[in-house]
């Protein structure tokens, strides 16, 4: 009997291995480097520097190719107005030695390689570079260990892995990226887990001992240049749109799914689509993750970035989440909600613009708008306060560079909110998530927040980060209730308000303090010994009295990103 194929087992995957097949153009070609907040905001900072939009690459949507980064790199290596002080320069040398193979600087080789084989450039353990193939390959090693007041577990992790990159022929670009992990978390990111049943930015987890979490961490894609102009990425991992510290469109806070994504550069625009297949939901046994088929749901994205002459710059996005493959959301020029009232479906759409200005040199101000559901009458308070169908995620924020003529002294401030209901669905598996963690902010919605940032680096090796966060949110005060924070719950269920009342901070109301400081010294490339102490501080409606901690930790990391506990 000949088997029938349906057109619901094609993915976007194919469609761009089509393109890979009958690709023959040669063009230099690099992977994608990790979005670490660290790492982009020693390349981002030279922009603001230079107060003027960079022709590189786009700050907008990230991660970046580490192509495109050395030659950002190479152009300012004679530049006084932004190479200023020692950590500028050691950042630079840093920077440009992470990418080495596209430099065309004379990138120095190691003094004293190990057992003259390995180790014969700072950053990789072993690699081989020809014109023909290049491959670098390095360890992934995390030891943090740690104390929380008033936790009987110890908070401490253990991570080790090994990270793989390189290129064929210069065309196409690979990356892979694998650890196994074992730890415990501080106390309010236990409490995250345990009420999303997913571990936020690894998803499945394992019991490890009484209080601990072990999982297997993956990331990996294949990129190519198809024209001069259009490059495409096929991968599994995160991606992160915007200039702050949030982002209301895509973020890396949850788990990495597969995507394609589609990359175009033109004159002054850059246009990004993304077709993602993500997973909507989980099945548990015993209140832990199980074997299963887990549902999947599938999200368009699409975002054009462009220049307004040389200090600002605009990006306008939509993108849409359906629980069924939808070819009409393919194409990648089309307005997303137009199509998606043409065929009468329900599908998740959101709209929204940002931005960024280069005010002056080393001063830069941003901000984002994303609109889930606008209704004129109801958005501008015309027909009644406080409409649930007012949906929608505002941020601004500004970055102050070398701040009060300090070298390498940064400052960064950032306000964001989200209005009730905002990400939620009334459709099954449509919510903005993935993998049962929001797909945007950690909040989710029904919250305000502020953020502050100070970084300095007194020292080429030493970096010092202080953040500061408030926020005020409204909670669920039961499983069965909805007042719109939580972007798993159905929209239309469990709602205690009607169409209007409805307002930011509505339930049982939660005020967080969390300062975090971290101290972070490289001893070796990409080798860091880290302190950090967290206070955090919650007052709530449900609590008779605060809720205060103290958490203390001590880290070595060798290619690993540093965790980020702030939320």
């Amino acid at each position: 009997m000949q088997k029938k194929v349906t057109l619901r087992f094609l993915t976007p995957s194919i469609l761009a291995l089509g393109i890979l097949l009958v690709s023959f153009q040669a063009f230099s070609q690099g992977s994608y480097v990790p979005y670490d907040r660290d790492y982009y905001h020693k390349i981002e900072r030279y922009e603001i520097l230079q107060g003027q939009n960079n022709p590189f690459f786009n700050t907008g949507f990230k991660p970046y190719r580490r192509d495109i980064i050395a030659g950002f790199l190479d152009s300012l290596a004679s530049n006084p107005e932004v190479i200023r002080s020692k950590a500028d320069q050691f950042n630079l040398d840093y920077l440009s030695q992470d990418n080495w193979e596209f430099s065309d600087r004379n990138i120095p080789e190691s003094k004293k390689p190990f057992l003259k084989k390995l180790y014969q450039r700072p950053g990789d353990f072993a690699h081989y570079n020809s014109e023909e193939f290049d491959i670098h390959l390095s360890p992934v090693i995390y030891l943090s260990g740690g104390t929380e007041t008033d936790n009987n577990q110890n908070p401490a992790r253990l991570a080790r892995g090994v990270v793989l990159r390189g290129s064929v022929d210069q065309k196409v670009g690979f990356f892979t990226y694998f650890t196994t992990s074992e730890v415990f978390f501080p106390s309010w990111v236990k409490d995250y887990t345990e009420y999303n049943g997913a571990v936020p930015g690894e998803g499945f987890w394992k019991e490890y001992q009484d209080n601990g979490y072990s999982y297997f961490s993956a990331l990996g894609h294949v990129s190519f240049q198809i024209t001069k102009h259009i490059e495409v990425q096929v991968g599994h991992d995160r991606n992160f749109a915007g200039e702050g510290y949030r982002s209301f469109q895509i973020s890396d806070f949850s788990n990495p799914y597969m995507f394609v994504k589609f990359n175009t550069k033109v004159w002054k625009f850059q246009l990004t689509n993304i077709w993602s297949q993500m997973t909507a939901d989980v099945f548990y046994d015993r209140g832990r993750p199980t074997d299963g088929r887990y549902p999947q749901k599938y999200f368009s994205y699409n975002r054009m970035g462009f220049n307004v002459g040389k200090k600002i710059n605009l990006g306008w996005f939509a993108s849409v989440m359906t629980d069924k493959i939808n070819f009409n959301y393919f194409n990648p020029l089309v307005m997303v909600r137009w199509v998606e009232q043409q065929l009468g479906t329900p599908d998740k759409v959101m709209l929204g613009i940002d931005g960024k200005w280069m005010v002056t040199p080393g001063l830069q101000l941003y901000g984002q708008f994303a609109l889930d559901e606008f209704v004129f009458t109801e958005f501008f308070e015309i027909d009644g306060d406080g409409s649930k169908r007012n949906k929608y995620g505002a941020q601004a924020g500004l970055k102050y560079i070398n701040a009060l003529n300090i070298s390498n002294l940064d400052f960064q401030l950032e306000w964001n909110q989200a209005r009730p209901y905002t990400f939620q669905e009334k459709v099954d598996y449509q919510s903005y998530s993935n993998w049962r963690t929001p797909l945007t902010h950690p909040r989710g919605a029904n919250f305000r927040e502020f953020v502050g940032i100070l970084r300095y680096q007194p020292l080429p090796r030493l970096d010092l980060n202080l953040t500061g966060m408030y926020q005020l949110f409204g909670a669920d005060e039961n499983p069965e209730t909805n007042w719109g924070g939580d972007v798993l719950k159905n929209r239309l269920e469990g709602s205690p308000t009607g169409l209007f009342g409805n307002f930011i901070g509505q339930g049982v109301e939660n005020q967080v303090v969390q300062t975090n400081f971290n101290a972070s010294y490289m001893l070796k490339h990409n080798f860091f010994v880290d302190f950090s102490h967290t206070y955090r501080r919650r007052t709530a409606q449900d609590l008779n009295a605060p809720q205060a901690s103290n958490f203390l930790q001590f880290a070595f990391r060798w290619n690993f990103t540093r965790p980020d506990f702030n939320y």
